[in-house]
């Protein structure tokens, strides 16, 4: 299981790879000078797009490729010696890598008078990579939320509660442990009218009662960060079980959805209390791959799952109960 993982997050990135040739006049050397600057040599990365010439660094050739091979980035065009990024002018092609350029040729605006992002029908207090992963890249479509609760574990400042509410939940519990993130996440509920749908509960997920340690206090590094189980820090924010949200909450799991992604609590709430996990018809998660075969060897016992996206280490796996095991 763990080599079938290695081997398809390397065709995903030679898939992402050959991508580049819809984007740039000189690909294939850009390619090659890309993969020089992976091994450690200081090259230069020189674009060519039609008259245009520009320089790129390696992370932002990196992002760019990923995000066109993914539809997100759709064309990179040179009009007058200006850079339009789909169909949205840009100074630099670098500063695809500011979430907030990126937001900008996704769609997003930012209203200065009210001091809010939006798009469509949402709006946030602040502009998140992550907020761009749940209503671009749509991580969750799989997910069939209409009429269901959600627990939602690691909401951060509730982007994908927000998306399973206006996708029709009935009642998101949305579980975020960082009391920055928490405090937003209550701005965000708030700017979308959704106080009645979502429920948000500042803790974390165990699969024991206690309390976590939050490494980092800012919000924008509370992404990627693993919350420690106590020990000994000052102050400790409390932990909830599967267990006692079930019954705190009253929800029947046959017919509610729980979406894990919190930065490693998946792999011990899973292997630790799998007998509550396994209560829920349909989950979806984000973990290393280097632990997921290790996981999805546990809910193939009772699940038909599937990965629907690896990028870099990390993969999203998507779950439904297998009626017939």
């Amino acid at each position: 299981m763990g080599v079938s993982l290695r081997v398809a997050e390397m065709l995903t990135k030679v898939r992402r790879a050959l991508a580049s040739r819809y984007l740039f006049d000189n690909w294939f050397s850009l390619l090659i000078k890309y993969a020089l600057t992976r091994l450690g040599f200081n090259v230069k990365l020189v674009a060519r797009v039609g008259d245009c010439t520009f320089e790129l660094s390696p992370e932002a050739f990196e992002r760019i490729v990923s995000r066109f091979s993914r539809g997100l980035i759709r064309s990179v065009e040179c009009n007058g010696k200006k850079l339009i990024v789909n169909n949205i002018e840009i100074t630099n092609i670098n500063d695809l890598v500011n979430v907030e350029t990126y937001a900008k040729v996704l769609g997003w605006a930012y209203d200065p008078i009210n001091q809010y992002w939006f798009k469509s029908n949402v709006k946030f207090k602040r502009m998140y990579l992550t907020i761009i992963d749940v209503f671009d890249s749509i991580d969750y479509e799989p997910l069939n939320v209409i009429n269901r609760i959600v627990i939602d574990v690691g909401a951060f400042v509730g982007d994908s509660a927000i998306y399973f509410a206006l996708r029709g939940a009935k009642k998101v519990i949305a579980i975020e442990p960082h009391p920055g993130a928490y405090a937003e996440m209550l701005d965000n509920i708030k700017l979308n009218n959704l106080e009645n749908v979502i429920v948000p509960v500042n803790a974390g997920l165990a699969s024991k009662p206690g309390k976590i340690c939050i490494e980092n206090s800012e919000i924008d590094k509370a992404v990627g960060t693993y919350y420690k189980p106590n020990n000994g820090c000052k102050d400790g924010i409390p932990v909830v079980t599967l267990n006692e949200i079930i019954s705190k909450f009253d929800i029947n799991p046959s017919n509610a959805v729980l979406k894990m992604d919190c930065e490693g609590c998946e792999f011990d709430v899973i292997l630790n209390d799998y007998k509550h996990v396994r209560l829920f018809r349909e989950l979806i998660f984000e973990t290393d791959i280097n632990t997921g075969s290790k996981l999805l060897k546990t809910l193939n016992k009772d699940y038909q799952c599937r990965i629907i996206k690896i990028i870099k280490n990390l993969m999203f796996v998507h779950c439904v109960k297998d009626n017939k095991r």
